[in-house]
Parts: C-alpha cells; sequence; structure tokens
C-alpha cells in the first residue's frame, strides 16, 4: 500500500494526548480516512500479549508511536523507575508488535533530551550517544534512546522501515498544565494566568538563563505527516540512521520566555527566580537541516502559538484539575 493512500489504516498510539491528537487532525485534514485509536484503559501497551494481540487483530499499515509517559523535571525525579519501566515497555511492545504484523511504516516519536547535556550547538542527530545526558531527565532520555535504536535494529536485521523524529520541546492545546508535572511552558501559561496583578509573584526554577527552543503540536503533527508521505529512500539518503530532527531552529532564554507569556496572559506579576533548583541543561538548539534538505520547515511563531495555547486553556479552564 503506498503510504499516502488515504485508505491507509494507521494507528495512533496515543491518540488523545497533546502530539497524538494532533497527529490525528493533520492527517485528517489531510484526507485520512482509516485512522484507529485506544485509550490506555482500551490497551495497556505495557502489556505485551495485549499489544501484540491488538496489533495482529487489527494490522494497521502505519503505526505512529506518540504514546509516553512524560513529565517535567519535577516528574522525572520523582518517578525515576516509572518514567524509564513504562516508556521502554510502551516501545518495545509496539515496535516488535509492529514488526510481527509486518506494518509499511513506523514513526517512532522521541525526544531532544536524548542529546548529551554540553552537545554542540546546534544539536545534529549524530551527537547522539557522545557524551553524558542530563541527569534530571536521564530515565526518560535513556527510555528513549532505546527506542530510537530499536527500530535502527529492525531496520538493520530485517530491513523494516522505520523512522525515528526526534522532536525539541513541545506545547500546544490538550497540553499538561498540573503544575507537578507539567513543562516549563504551560506551567508558566497557568502561573501568569492565576497571578494577574502587580502585586503577584511568579516563581521560576533555576536562574532562567538555559535557552530552549519550542514546537507547536500543530507544526510536528504536520512534520508526521511530511515524513508519512515522503519515500524511504529519499529519507534513507538524507538519515541514514533512521533519525530526524524536528524544530524551528530557533531558542530562546526562560527568561525571555516568562516575558512572552506574561505579555500574551497580560500579566502584571514580578518574577522571582528559585536558584535552589536546577536549570537542566544549558542549552537544547536543534540542527533541522535534514528536515530543510527533505523540503519540511515549522511555519507557526512562538507568540502566534502561544496565544493559540492560552486561548485554549481560558476556554477549557475549568476542566483543567487544579493543585
Amino acid at each position: 500500500m503506498r503510504l499516502s493512500d488515504p485508505s491507509a489504516k494507521i494507528y495512533i498510539a496515543g491518540h488523545r494526548g497533546m502530539v497524538g491528537s494532533a497527529v490525528g487532525a493533520a492527517l485528517k485534514k489531510a484526507g485520512y480516512t482509516n485512522l484507529i485509536g485506544r485509550t490506555s484503559s482500551e490497551l495497556d501497551l505495557r502489556d505485551q500479549a495485549a499489544t501484540r494481540a491488538f496489533m495482529a487483530e487489527e494490522r494497521p499499515d502505519v503505526v505512529v508511536v506518540a504514546a509516553a509517559k512524560v513529565g517535567g523535571i519535577l516528574a522525572n525525579d520523582t518517578y525515576p523507575a516509572d518514567f524509564l519501566y513504562d516508556n521502554l515497555a510502551i516501545e518495545m511492545n509496539l515496535i516488535e508488535a509492529a514488526h510481527r504484523v509486518g506494518v509499511d511504516r513506523l514513526l517512532f516519536l522521541g525526544s531532544t533530551c536524548i542529546y548529551p547535556k554540553h552537545a554542540p550547538q546546534p544539536m545534529k542527530e549524530e551527537h547522539l550517544l557522545t557524551g553524558e545526558l542530563e541527569p534530571t531527565n536521564e530515565w526518560y532520555a535513556i527510555a528513549k534512546i532505546s527506542g530510537h535504536k530499536l527500530c535502527e535494529a529492525y531496520h538493520r536485521q530485517h530491513g523494516d522501515d522505520m523512522i525515528t523524529l526526534m522532536p525539541t520541546n513541545l506545547y500546544g492545546p490538550d497540553d499538561n498544565f498540573d503544575l507537578e508535572t507539567s513543562h516549563v511552558l504551560p506551567a508558566l501559561i497557568r502561573k501568569f494566568h492565576e497571578a494577574p496583578d502587580a502585586d503577584d509573584m511568579v516563581t521560576l526554577w533555576g536562574t532562567g538563563t538555559p535557552r530552549r527552543e519550542f514546537l507547536h503540536s500543530r507544526d510536528l503533527a504536520d512534520a508526521v505527516r511530511f515524513v508519512l508521505e515522503t519515500p524511504e529512500s529519499q529519507l534513507r539518503d538524507v538519515a541514514p540512521d533512521g533519525m530526524l530532527n524536528i524544530g524551528v531552529g530557533e531558542d530562546i532564554s526562560i527568561n525571555e520566555l516568562a516575558d512572552v507569556i506574561r505579555d500574551v496572559v497580560s500579566s502584571e506579576a514580578d518574577i522571582k527566580h528559585d536558584t535552589s533548583k536546577p536549570d537542566g541543561t544549558p542549552r537544547k538548539l536543534l540542527d533541522v537541516s535534514r528536515m530543510s534538505e527533505l523540503g519540511w520547515n515549522a511555519s507557526i511563531g512562538l507568540r502566534e502559538g502561544i496565544r493559540d495555547v492560552y486561548d485554549w486553556y481560558l476556554d477549557h479552564e475549568k476542566d483543567i484539575v487544579r493543585v
């Protein structure tokens, strides 16, 4: 089956999450009509037997692995075993089951935390495994590295068409705004929204000097669609290791990010820094030349994207669990 065939059966693992829902919307917009998904209550992807049975019954043409246990620095530090085990189990079961049923293509979504803490900037795909990881998220990083390497191994040993996309820091509608487990951008949106006045205070972890790159989930979803429709030979010409960075090629300091969010939210709160908390990796900027060479670039600007997410937050605030 041609991967761009609108009738291709595409299983989106994690279809209700921020990334999975964006991928589903992008594929529907592009004309794909046979998308399937299962909630975690319907299918526990950590269960190998259940995952094998599901894949054998449905026999999808394409699998998009957007299911993962995710969180920020605090969550990674608090639940290292969960982040490592759950993600390893999900990846192993899906990739192995996809091989068993002979899917036409599997797209595995990783994370830029896989790169060494002090990787050269911007980070190229070949910088993988060239240095020590950032300790605050090494558990998640090790799992994602393993997922990519498993895809690479199945391609090398069996010729399976398995491609890894490594997106930079993501944000978008359906993001996690729980202050205990969220990433920095949605956390700051919520913090500034709940601190609108000049006598309010918003606390930033660390010094605020680390630089980060942020990609809207709709841009990632469009990249997934683009890669899905690109022939494997063309992908391998550019990425012989089957790995593609997905980003915008620009970064911003956490202090600068806070200023942009404060402005978008129309908050007058002051900012203070809790320097007892870790900064994490000093800088994480992606080299996106491989995707650019293939013909894809991100299109949503950061301020535009933050405004989009804040509008979504306002529409769904009553449904967001408060802690």
